[in-house]
């Protein structure tokens, strides 16, 4: 008898512990947690403790209630000026109400695809208008709050709260960035043949120019070069004719040596001449006094 007893308190103490156990949860500061009964919400506890529900009737879902990522895979964008444009954006969201949350996603996953769609719908819409050079400047950030603003109005009916959504990063797409690459290659290619044939006409205008110039030059220095030979000769001329003209025996005495010295210069190693020859006049007698 006594072993029975012992066997029902025992069971009386282990079924008061399991419902004890099952009955008591604690509900962390990062999480939130959605009481359920019967599979139907029945409350919503934030605060940080132990709490109490109903043993084997009542299940608990928890969600975080901090800010939570979603990086998306990039999606290519086409934009108002037609342009395609691959962008990777990143979203920061919390779950705000955790019942709506449940009553529309019910789990994560499920809410990071729908925000997922949310996210790309915006940004084809919003992007769609506006054209690469806006994406480039300041004007940047209107369309980021204006795709912000949308993302955050459509998943409030999700229960999420958006907090922020940003292009992480925008390329153009490989094909496009080749095709931009050797398009600017052949413009560059083309400058410069240009800029090689204008600086080869530059050069030979350059060229004849200094060829003028050189031309006149040499003509201007020649001439003047004449002119100062022939007002040197004619100084020349006038001196010695004013100082042959003040000794006319000197002057003939010049002019024969200058006859020596022309006509021996170029005679045959032997020249034969009488004695009385005028030309040996001054070689016989001297210069005359």
């Amino acid at each position: 008898m006594r072993g029975v007893l012992a066997k029902i308190l025992l069971g009386v103490v282990v079924l008061s512990a399991l419902c004890l156990g099952n009955a008591l949860y604690v509900v962390d500061e990062t999480q939130q947690a959605l009481l359920l009964r019967f599979g139907k919400p029945v409350g919503v506890d934030s605060d940080p403790g132990l709490k109490i529900k109903v043993p084997f009737i009542d299940t608990v879902i928890f969600y975080d209630n901090r800010l939570l990522p979603l990086q998306p895979a990039a999606e290519q964008i086409i934009l108002g000026d037609q342009k395609r444009l691959d962008v990777d954006t990143y979203t920061r969201f919390r779950i705000a109400d955790p019942l709506r949350f449940y009553q529309s996603v019910r789990t994560l996953e499920a809410a990071q695809s729908q925000l997922t769609q949310l996210v790309g719908s915006s940004l084809r819409r919003v992007l769609g208008q506006v054209k690469l050079a806006t994406l480039l400047t300041p004007e940047r950030e209107k369309a980021m709050t204006a795709i912000r603003g949308e993302v955050a109005e459509n998943a409030r009916s999700l229960g999420i709260e958006v907090a922020d959504v940003r292009i992480r990063r925008a390329d153009l797409p490989a094909e496009t960035s080749q095709a931009i690459y050797d398009r600017m290659k052949s413009e560059r290619q083309r400058e410069a043949k240009e800029l090689r044939a204008q600086g080869f006409e530059w050069a030979q205008e350059i060229q004849s120019q200094a060829d003028r110039e050189r031309t006149v030059l040499l003509a201007e220095a020649q001439q003047k070069a004449k002119v100062l030979r022939g007002e040197g000769d004619a100084g020349a001329a006038k001196l010695a004719a004013d100082a042959f003209g003040a000794d006319p025996k000197f002057y003939a005495f010049t002019r024969a040596v200058q006859t020596y010295r022309t006509s021996l210069s170029d005679s045959a190693p032997t020249l034969v001449l009488t004695p009385e020859s005028s030309l040996l006049h001054v070689f016989a007698n001297g210069p005359t006094k």
